[in-house]
């Protein structure tokens, strides 16, 4: 089954955001690799989003919660906390830095979920 990948405004805004940071305090064409490949493995959850883990926080949401971790070269940096909306919809929620507090339903958009 392939499944229609949403990404969040919130996730997006994030996503935007973390490229930037990159591209101004790093290396602007590693920003943009960075950016287009993790853009690139979100747009891949379509395939089999169920093989991701479920992300340390699931039990503090009413929904379960799972997280692909992504980075540039063999560490991951970054992780996209998403759900599975039935029947075939994965909704990416979140991007955040591995270095950020565990997320909370308050960080999560109400709008997103409907």
């Amino acid at each position: 089954m392939t499944f229609q990948v949403v990404i969040s405004t919130q996730a997006t805004a994030e996503l935007q955001a973390s490229a930037e940071w990159w591209a101004e305090n790093r290396e602007p064409i590693q920003a943009a690799r960075w950016f287009i490949g993790f853009d690139t493995k979100i747009k891949g959850l379509a395939n089999n989003p169920h093989k991701w883990s479920i992300a340390e926080e699931d039990m503090g949401f009413p929904f379960e919660i799972r997280q692909l971790n992504f980075g540039l070269s063999s560490r991951a940096t970054h992780r996209a906390v998403f759900t599975i909306v039935e029947p075939n919809i994965v909704l990416v929620l979140t991007i955040r830095h591995l270095a950020q507090d565990r997320i909370t339903p308050e960080d999560v958009n109400p709008d997103d979920l409907q």
